[in-house]
């Protein structure tokens, strides 16, 4: 019982400040400053000024700016335009049309930007004209990009999976290699579900395009030759151990102007631009990391994650059991917080329990990330439903409707990784090791 007091207190604080407005790493900190000066005997300012500084010193997490810069580069190109261009003639045949644009659009763009909303916004500025304009359903427009752009969150270079390796010190190249398999078979399961939508919906009338030989088709294909290299570069160079995760972003940022300058389009406005805005995201993430790493620290002197690990372990759970008590746990807090923050403010009560109950942590990496892309979509924070909102003018209720089907599908997954761990675990556990590890 001597530990439900330092919970309640925890908690209390945390939504306190969080429902006040503070920025959340902030809110972390303060909640941490309180846990130590109430709970334990160590001063609560020295153990935050060594932790702080230990936690954004990571080496691991210099790939993090290198990586978003590297989208922020890319979404200020041609990329979204020559993806279509390549895409849609092969796309065009297949059962649902152009609406697989959006998935595969997405799937390339995930693998170059890391980021959902940069994913989002860049496939989707493309897209949503395009396909309106050849009448496809609307709802299946929206719903099809809001899904599709959380692979963003998945396929390497993955922001979050770069959070989730920093706060539990695991290797980001094996978390990248992990995420590559499972976000392959999660659009393929897009598609199936927009092939099935296509071959029983009556409302699925869309206007054909004129149809192209093969010739005309391989010859759109050069468009999308660019993005494909930077790709091989970046996950290949880590993939047959010729460069870590944070070298590989190096080579992607190079790889990202390059492209960029042979498209006419990094000019000094652009270059600034880009720039600042991974500044600002970085700053952000390394805010909310550093508040998570004193948090934790606060936690673990007052012992409460070992005591709720032994507690949860006390209830004789199963591993099915613990990880659906997860999945109901993270798509709830995934309706009030964003991906990110729900990684960081909750790893370190979690962790010991995944430990504890003998799972992969590498395996859980994608389990939670799986769930947090639910709650890009989940109302009433998801943020991929905001940005259509913006994007398309729609109410938030019907954004929230057409995105559902794919919701159903991301739970669905879940239930694949557990029937299939292999599909997180066989190329982490193949990959080349290299001089950086």
């Amino acid at each position: 019982m001597a530990e439900i007091a330092p919970v309640i207190v925890f908690l209390f604080v945390l939504f306190l400040l969080l429902g006040s407005g503070v920025w959340v790493g902030l809110a972390l900190m303060g909640v941490a400053w309180l846990g130590m000066e109430l709970f334990t005997l160590r001063p609560a300012g020295d153990a935050m000024m060594t932790i702080i500084w230990r936690s954004a010193s990571s080496w691991s997490l210099t790939a993090l700016p290198l990586f978003i810069w590297m989208g922020e580069i890319l979404f200020r190109t041609r990329l979204s335009e020559d993806m279509f261009r390549g895409l849609s003639p092969w796309m065009a045949r297949l059962p649902g049309g152009l609406l697989h644009t959006n998935v595969v659009g997405c799937t390339v763009f995930a693998a170059v930007s890391g980021s959902s909303a940069a994913t989002l916004t860049t496939v989707g500025k493309m897209s949503i004209p395009e396909l309106r304009k050849r009448n496809y359903p609307e709802h299946m427009i929206i719903g099809t990009l809001a899904g599709a752009a959380t692979l963003g969150l998945m396929i390497p270079p993955s922001l979050t999976l770069i959070v989730y390796g920093v706060t539990i010190n695991e290797s980001i190249t094996k978390l990248f290699m992990a995420g590559i398999l499972p976000g392959l078979v999660l659009a393929i399961m897009f598609m199936a579900y927009v092939a099935l939508y296509s071959k029983f919906s009556r409302d699925y009338a869309p206007t054909d395009d004129p149809r192209m030989s093969f010739g005309q088709k391989l010859a759109n294909s050069r468009f999308l030759i660019p993005v494909l290299l930077l790709i091989a570069a970046v996950i290949g160079s880590m993939y047959l151990g010729y460069a870590t995760a944070t070298e590989a972003a190096a080579i992607g940022v190079i790889g990202a102007m390059l492209l960029a300058i042979a498209q006419g389009s990094l000019n000094l406005s652009t270059f600034v631009e880009s720039l600042m805005g991974a500044m600002r995201t970085s700053a952000m993430i390394a805010l909310i990391l550093s508040g998570a790493a004193f948090l934790s620290l606060s936690m673990g002197f007052t012992g409460l994650p070992r005591a709720l690990a032994e507690w949860i372990g006390s209830l004789g759970l199963t591993r099915f059991e613990l990880l659906m008590a997860l999945l109901v746990f993270y798509i709830v807090i995934g309706c009030f917080l964003d991906g990110i923050s729900s990684v960081v403010l909750t790893i370190a009560v979690v962790e010991p329990m995944i430990r504890q109950a003998g799972i992969d942590i590498i395996w859980f990496g994608i389990f939670i990330v799986v769930v947090v892309e639910m709650a890009q979509i989940t109302p009433p924070i998801g943020f991929n439903l905001f940005m259509l909102q913006g994007m398309t003018g729609h109410e938030m209720s019907f954004i929230s409707r057409a995105a559902f089907p794919m919701f159903m599908i991301m739970v669905l997954m879940v239930f694949v990784l557990i029937a299939f761990p292999d599909l997180a675990t066989w190329l982490p556990d193949n990959i080349r090791q290299g001089p950086g590890g």
